[in-house]
C-alpha cells in the first residue's frame, strides 16, 4: 500500500470512528458505565480469554498461554475496579469557595499502538479507557499480533452491538491493510495517540504532530539488602521473571545484591529453579553472543535476537547449549565488570534471564542501580527487598524512576495488583527521564480534556506581612 492509499484508508477509518464518537459524546454517566461494565464482563469470560491468549502465543511465538489467559482477567477486572465509580461525564469538581467548576470531556478519536508482548490484554484495557472517556479508538497492531488484535476488536464490537452502541467506537487496522504507512497516517489523522511499546516507537508518536502519551523502555533493577527475607525475595523474583516468560518490561533485569548475603541469595534463587552462570565463564560469553548477535561487531547495537525473546528457560538453555537441569525456571548471570553498552547484560533482556550484580552496601547498591538506569530504563521502575524503612526513603529520593516496588514481584506489582494500591494499567508512564509526558500508571484519565468555569468572587488580597513575614520582620 502506497502513501496515498494508506491516507485514503485511514481517512475512512477516522470518519467512521468520529461519527461513532459524536454519538457517544451525548451519553450520560449511566450509559457509559453500562457499556464499560458489559465490555469488562464479556472480556472476563473464559472462552474469550482462551482464544485471545492462544492466538497471540501462536502468532507471536512468545509467552505462555495460561499466563496470558490469567493476565486478561486480572487486568480487565483491575481496570474496571479502579474506574467503576469514577465520574467521566459532566461536572467532576466544584469549588464553592473559589467558584470554580470543572467539566470533563472526551478527546475524540484515539490512535492506539498495541505491543506484541502484551497484545492480548492491552486492546481490551485501552478499549475500556476509551469507552469510559466517551472516545472512539482505532488500534494498530504489531506485525506479529495482527490476528489477536482483530479477534479482540471484533469481540468487543460484538458486545457494543448487543447493547445498541456504535460498533465503530472500537476499531482496528485490518490485518490485510496493515503497514507502517497506515500506522503513521493513523497517528497523523487522529486526535490523540496512546503509544505502548519501545522508546523508538514512542518518539515517533511524539514527533507525529498529534498530541500523544507514551511509555519508555524498561530495565528494572531491584536491590536485595542484607536485612531482606531472602527466601521471600527469591520466590517473588522467580514469579516475576517467569510470568508469561518475561514479556513484561517490568521484570527484574538486574538483581543488585548486598555482598553480605550474596551467596545465600544465590542459594535461595537456585531453590526457586534458578540456574547460575558464573562471571568469566564460557557460558556467559555464549549467552551474550546469542542474545545480542550483532553486539560483538558494534557495541552500540543492542538488538535482542527475536528467536529467544520470551521463551522458557529450558528452550533458551537448549538453544544456547547451557548444561542446566531440565526443570530450570530462569537463568542468573553474574556481571561484576561494569555497566552500559560494553556490558549488555546490564540492559533489558525480555527473557527469563536476570543479571546478578554484587554491591558492598546499600550506598554502593544505589550507585550501581543508577548506572543501570543511566544505560537503559531511566524513568521506568525499580525495586527493593529490605526491612529497613530508611533505605526505602533514600532510594525514593534518589532514583529517577516513576515507581518503586517494596518487597514485591516487580512485573506483577508495578502495573497494579490486588495486593497493592497501584492503579491497574498496561501502560507505564516513565516521566521526562524516560522521554514521556507522564509519571503515572496511565488510565482513562489521560484520555480526557477539561473545561474550567470561573465565576467572580470577592477579592481577597493578602498583606505583605502575610506573604513575606520573614522579610517584613527583618526590615
Amino acid at each position: 500500500m502506497d502513501k496515498n492509499e494508506a491516507k485514503a484508508y485511514v481517512q475512512e477509518l477516522v470518519a467512521r470512528a468520529s461519527a461513532a464518537q459524536k454519538i457517544a459524546e451525548g451519553y450520560d454517566q449511566a450509559r457509559v458505565n453500562e457499556l464499560c461494565a458489559a465490555v469488562a464482563w464479556e472480556c472476563c469470560k473464559e472462552d474469550f480469554r482462551r482464544v485471545a491468549a492462544k492466538t497471540l502465543v501462536e502468532e507471536s511465538r512468545m509467552g505462555i498461554e495460561q499466563d496470558k489467559f490469567n493476565k486478561i482477567l486480572n487486568k480487565v477486572k483491575g481496570v474496571w475496579r479502579d474506574m467503576k465509580d469514577e465520574v467521566s461525564v459532566g461536572i467532576v469538581e466544584t469549588d464553592v469557595e473559589k467558584q470554580i467548576v470543572r467539566y470533563i470531556k472526551p478527546v475524540g478519536v484515539i490512535a492506539a499502538l498495541i505491543p506484541v508482548t502484551n497484545g492480548e490484554a492491552t486492546p481490551a484495557v485501552k478499549a475500556l479507557w476509551a469507552l469510559k472517556a466517551r472516545n472512539a479508538i482505532i488500534m494498530s497492531p504489531h506485525p506479529r499480533g495482527k490476528k489477536t488484535l482483530q479477534y479482540v476488536t471484533d469481540y468487543i464490537r460484538g458486545v457494543l452491538k448487543k447493547y445498541d452502541a456504535p460498533e465503530d467506537l472500537i476499531m482496528c487496522v485490518d490485518p490485510a491493510y496493515f503497514s507502517l504507512e497506515v500506522t503513521h497516517e493513523l497517528m497523523a489523522q487522529c486526535d490523540y495517540i496512546a503509544a505502548t511499546g519501545g522508546t523508538p516507537m514512542v518518539r515517533v508518536a511524539y514527533s507525529s504532530g498529534t498530541p500523544a502519551i507514551g511509555v519508555g523502555t524498561g530495565n528494572v533493577a531491584t536491590y536485595i539488602d542484607s536485612s531482606a527475607d531472602l527466601e521471600d525475595a527469591a520466590h517473588k523474583i522467580m514469579l516475576s521473571k517467569t510470568f508469561d516468560n518475561s514479556t513484561s518490561c517490568s521484570s527484574e533485569n538486574q538483581c543488585i545484591v548486598n555482598e553480605a548475603v550474596y551467596d545465600d541469595f544465590i542459594k535461595a534463587m537456585q531453590a526457586e529453579g534458578g540456574y547460575l552462570v558464573k562471571d568469566g565463564s564460557e557460558e556467559k560469553e555464549i549467552i551474550i553472543r546469542t542474545m545480542w548477535p550483532k553486539w560483538h561487531e558494534d557495541h552500540n547495537n543492542h538488538d535482542l535476537t527475536r528467536e529467544l525473546i520470551a521463551k522458557t528457560a529450558p528452550e533458551m538453555c537448549e538453544a544456547m547449549g547451557l548444561k542446566a537441569p531440565k526443570d530450570v525456571k530462569f537463568i542468573m548471570v553474574e556481571e561484576n565488570g561494569g555497566f552500559g553498552k560494553d556490558y549488555p547484560l546490564t540492559g533489558e533482556k525480555l527473557s527469563v534471564i536476570t543479571t546478578l550484580i554484587k554491591c558492598k552496601d546499600f550506598e554502593d547498591g544505589m550507585d550501581k542501580m543508577t548506572a543501570c538506569l543511566n544505560y537503559m530504563g531511566n524513568g521506568h521502575s525499580c525495586g527493593i527487598h529490605t526491612k529497613n524503612a530508611e533505605q526505602i526513603d533514600k532510594l525514593a529520593r534518589r532514583m529517577t524512576v516513576s515507581r518503586i516496588m517494596v518487597n514485591q514481584p516487580q512485573a506483577l506489582a508495578n502495573s497494579g495488583s490486588w495486593g497493592n494500591g497501584m492503579r491497574a494499567t498496561m501502560t507505564l508512564g516513565c516521566s521526562t527521564w524516560g522521554f514521556n509526558s507522564t509519571s503515572e500508571n496511565v488510565t482513562w484519565k489521560q484520555f480526557v480534556n477539561y473545561t474550567v468555569v470561573s465565576k467572580p468572587i470577592e477579592a481577597i488580597i493578602p498583606s505583605d506581612e502575610e506573604l513575606f513575614p520573614e522579610y517584613i520582620r527583618n526590615k
